[in-house]
Parts: C-alpha cells; sequence; structure tokens
C-alpha cells in the first residue's frame, strides 16, 4: 500500500527539527566577533583588511577588496573592465538579478545569452553569436557552484578582445580544470551572504590579479576616492564612486568563517554524493551534472522534473509549485530560486531603468531586443526546477541526506496523487 502523502495527513519523511540551519556557529565565530565589537573601529577597521588578504590567499588572487554585497562587487567588475555608457556587457539568461543589474548600475547594456540545459549555465556555444562591435565584457555566472567552460570562454573572450567577469558569488572553491574559479578571468565577485558557502551574514569580495584593475574597482568601492580608508585619505572625488566598503564586525565573522570553509566544502560533497546516489533512480527527476574537468561546490543542488512524463508540458510551471509544496510538507527544504528568467524582469521589458529610457535611450546606445522568444532553454529550465541547500550543508550530515532524499521519492512516487 502507498505511503500517504503527508500533504494529505500522512508522516512527514523528514522530522520538524531535523536539518539544522546554516552557517554553524562556534567559539571561533564567537571570539572573533566579540574581539571587533570591543575594539575601536567598527568601520572599515583591521579585520577588514586581514580578511581581504586571507581571502586573496585561500582562493589564490593577488588582490581582494572586501564589500558590503555581491552585488556591489559585481558593479565594481565593471568598472574595474573600463565598461561605460553604451557598452555592451554578455549575462546568461538564468541567474540572480544582480548579475544584470550590475551592467545597468554603470550604464552599460546587458545582452543575454541563453543557457545550456544539462549545466544551467551560459550556453558557451551561443556566446560568440551575441559579440558585436559594442560587447566589452561577458559576465559568466558559475550557477549553483557549477563552473563554466572557462577555457573556451577565455580563448572567445581573447580572440575578440573582451574582459571576462567571474560571477562567482555561488561558487567559492569550486574549480575549473583544478584552478579555482575567480582566478580565470580578468576579474571576479563573490557573495557573503548567509546563503553562501563563505558567510559573514551580509557582505562580498572582488578579486583580481591586476594593479590597474584594483585601483579603478577600489575608487567606485570608496566615494570615487584614490586613497583607501586604511590610508591617509584627502577625501577627494576624484570619479563617480560609491559607498561599498564592509564593516569591521561583517568582515570579523568573515574571517572566523573562511577557517572553515575547506572543511565545509568536504562535508557538503560527501553529502552530495550520498544524496544524488539515493535519488539516482527516482522517477520524473532530471538531475544536476558534473562535466568532466568540472568540480562543484554544491551551494545548490538543483533538480528538474520531466513534465513530459508526467503528463504536465501544458501546466509545468504550477504543477512544479504543487511538487514543491508536497515536498515541503514531508519537511523537504526545497524552493523555487527564481520564477522569472532575467530578460523576462519588468526592469528590462521596460528599458527604464534611469527613466526617461536610459540607459538604452542613451545616444551612444544601440537597438538591444530582448523579446523571450530568444531563450527557450532557459524557460524551460526556469519552469522546472527546484533546488535545495541547507539539507546538505554542516551541521547536517549523511542521514539528513538520506531522510530528505527519501522526502522527494515519496512525493514523486506518488506524484499522479497531486
Amino acid at each position: 500500500m502507498p505511503e500517504t502523502l503527508a500533504l494529505h495527513g500522512g508522516t512527514p519523511a523528514v522530522p520538524p527539527g531535523a536539518v539544522k540551519p546554516w552557517p554553524p556557529i562556534d567559539d571561533v565565530d564567537r571570539q572573533m566577533v566579540m574581539a571587533s565589537l570591543e575594539g575601536d573601529v567598527h568601520t572599515f577597521g583591521p579585520n577588514c583588511t586581514a580578511l581581504e588578504q586571507e581571502f586573496a590567499a585561500w582562493n589564490g588572487n593577488r588582490f581582494a577588496i572586501t564589500t558590503n554585497s555581491g552585488t556591489a562587487a559585481l558593479h565594481m567588475c565593471l568598472a574595474a573592465c573600463d565598461c561605460g555608457v553604451g557598452d555592451e556587457v554578455l549575462v546568461p539568461a538564468y541567474s540572480w538579478s544582480s548579475s544584470a543589474t550590475c551592467c545597468l548600475h554603470h550604464n552599460c547594456l546587458p545582452v543575454f545569452v541563453d543557457i545550456d540545459f544539462d549545466t544551467m549555465n551560459i550556453d558557451v556555444d551561443k556566446i560568440e553569436a551575441a559579440i558585436t562591435p559594442r560587447t566589452k565584457a561577458i559576465i559568466v555566472v558559475h550557477l549553483h557552484g557549477l563552473p563554466v567552460d572557462m577555457a573556451r570562454v577565455m580563448e572567445i573572450a581573447n580572440r575578440h578582445g573582451i574582459k571576462v567577469i567571474e560571477d562567482a558569488c555561488q561558487a567559492h572553491g569550486a574549480k575549473f580544470q583544478g584552478r579555482k574559479v575567480g582566478t580565470w578571468g580578468h576579474c571576479a565577485a563573490f557573495s557573503c551572504n548567509q546563503n553562501k558557502l563563505h558567510c559573514s551574514g551580509e557582505g562580498g569580495m572582488f578579486v583580481t590579479d591586476d594593479e590597474e584593475m584594483l585601483a579603478k574597482a577600489r575608487m567606485l568601492w570608496s566615494f570615487g576616492e584614490t586613497r583607501t580608508p586604511a590610508e591617509s585619505r584627502d577625501y577627494h572625488a576624484y570619479a563617480l564612486g560609491w559607498m561599498y566598503r564592509n564593516n569591521d564586525l561583517t568582515a570579523a565573522f568573515g574571517r572566523a568563517q573562511l577557517r572553515k570553509l575547506d572543511w565545509y566544502l568536504e562535508c557538503i560533497k560527501e553529502n552530495a554524493i550520498i544524496f544524488h546516489e539515493a535519488l539516482r533512480d527516482v522517477p520524473y527527476l532530471i538531475l544536476p551534472t558534473e562535466p568532466e574537468g568540472c568540480e562543484h561546490n554544491w551551494y545548490n543542488y538543483t533538480i528538474r522534473f520531466d513534465m513530459a512524463a508526467l503528463g504536465h508540458e501544458e501546466d509545468a510551471s504550477a504543477f512544479r509549485f504543487r511538487l514543491v509544496e508536497a515536498m515541503n510538507a514531508e519537511g523537504v527544504q526545497t524552493g523555487v530560486w527564481q520564477s522569472f528568467i532575467l530578460p523576462a524582469m519588468t526592469v528590462f521589458q521596460a528599458m527604464n531603468g534611469y527613466g526617461q529610457g536610459c540607459p538604452w535611450s542613451c545616444p551612444h546606445a544601440a537597438p538591444v531586443n530582448y523579446s523571450l522568444d530568444q531563450y527557450p532553454v532557459a524557460q524551460d529550465h526556469c519552469n522546472r526546477h527546484t533546488g535545495l541547500t541547507n539539507p546538505l550543508r554542516p551541521p547536517n550530515g549523511p542521514e539528513v541526506a538520506r531522510m530528505t532524499a527519501a522526502g522527494i521519492r515519496k512525493v514523486m512516487e506518488n506524484a499522479h496523487r497531486l
């Protein structure tokens, strides 16, 4: 006799409280944050400088700038790459909104490229067709922690003389051909938001190996000034600047968490392998892939539903939400990360970022077409996915991964009852 779904009154597969919250907090975190609190610098302080040095060493970059968000770091990448008015920047059609709105922040125009269904990343085969004489940079997003084929991206970019920005906000520790992301492109952005594997509550990191790019990013980061808060400042704005600096308390938390990041990554990988094996024969699921040469950090374990086999091609998105609802009732912590592809978002369809059509109406800009039929793969993915984070992360171990997989199996084996 089939199990009764929790949605219909049955017992949840994952008991309440079984999944512990992220991130784990221990005495190292408490000691470092309290030491900062009891210190005398609560703006950009000594923990900020130390975090920059430690993160650069951990990731393998010459330089790092700690910021108040990954979005800020992405904007700094645009400035570092000399992107500006009327320039076009290639962006995957499916990502977090900041991957594209950062272009608007610097008066550039995002040009969307459809994604590859298997990897969920930008379709490298479609990059070259999107390049125009106005293309200044490519933003490659290592979505959910899976690296893009950076060897091919860099070959295309070098051939066309354009810069490469890595959006590694979800990809701490992920590797392509044994080399960490954030070290392939001209510069990169990481996020340290609470959801991220390197967590400091909020925050981000800009990284580069280029000293000139560092200076341009730093000017945008701190009021258009040329000197950092750690130096003797003249408080003179030499260019248009924002206030994207981090603070000492957040940086102290980030330093404490960075010390545990390698262990986190090992635990998550172990849990992801167990989880993947437990789901391998579950009906109607399309499991994520890890192409040869790529080392996933499993920031987000994203599954897709085979809507053709389920008989729900026509109402894929609606039925996906029904499946997710049933999984949540089983105690499975899963959810839809983005229910809109980027070009479908109002800010791009309206082409009115700053009012009066700017930056698209700028006399230095060329027309850009955002008709949605150009991005069928991104839309297909968008309609049928759900993702998981916390169940695979410490302090949760293999048992939680197995229970979570059992909850998903229970729903999918009873999908016809929904």
